[in-house]
């Protein structure tokens, strides 16, 4: 089964456009204000509308009102929702859309944390003391490997590049990829020959395993 590609923290129609012609599968669009990569519901629906309809649609939150998630999943045709905060397995079901659970793996204890969420699906990212996600940090991909046999589906994030995300497929063999900082030019903005190169390398490697 091909990996899906998630590229986030989508801020501009141009980056959103260049993600679906490079082929990705989706885009994240991150509504927690303390990131480089915010953008408002406004923003986000205007992107989304301009989007081609078969690209998933994820927002991205942390810790936020019910009635923020509300009002972005409505406004922005969101089919995914990505929790990164301190939420709760019964916060996270609430709003009637699939979702996903991050977690930010410090070590093994951290994988003792997952199975209290019946989430659709997990994201396992870096721990960092500097940011939430989109840190450019790795973490170690045993652990992921360890996730994945739990059953449910997994999204690697944390670290990915177009250089290491065909060695991370293989290893890890995950649900989906999700990649931030890897492919930018700046903070929010997308280099879009990254882009191409980091689905590119993802789909080599999903035809080899």
């Amino acid at each position: 089964m091909p990996v899906l590609v998630k590229i986030c923290g989508i801020t501009s129609v141009e980056d959103g456009l260049a993600a679906a012609e490079a082929g990705a599968d989706a885009v994240g669009f991150v509504f927690c204000e303390k990131s480089p990569r915010f953008v408002h519901v406004e923003t986000a629906a205007a992107i989304s509308r301009e989007l081609p309809g078969h690209l998933i649609r994820v927002g991205v939150f942390v810790d936020a009102p019910v009635g923020d998630v509300m009002r972005a999943a409505s406004e922005c045709a969101l089919q995914l929702l990505q929790f990164h905060g301190s939420e709760t397995p019964a916060y996270c079901q609430q709003f009637g859309l699939m979702h996903m659970k991050a977690f930010r793996i410090h070590g093994p204890e951290t994988l003792a944390q997952l199975d209290d969420y019946p989430s659709d699906a997990w994201l396992l990212d870096a721990w960092s003391p500097a940011a939430l996600g989109g840190t450019g940090a790795t973490f170690n991909w045993d652990l992921a490997v360890e996730a994945g046999a739990k059953g449910r589906p997994v999204f690697l994030a944390g670290g990915l590049t177009p250089e290491n995300v065909a060695e991370a497929v293989r290893k890890v063999r995950p649900f989906g990829v999700d990649v931030s900082s890897g492919v930018e030019a700046s903070p929010g903005k997308k280099d879009h020959a990254r882009v191409r190169a980091f689905v590119s390398a993802v789909r080599e490697a999903s035809r080899e395993s």
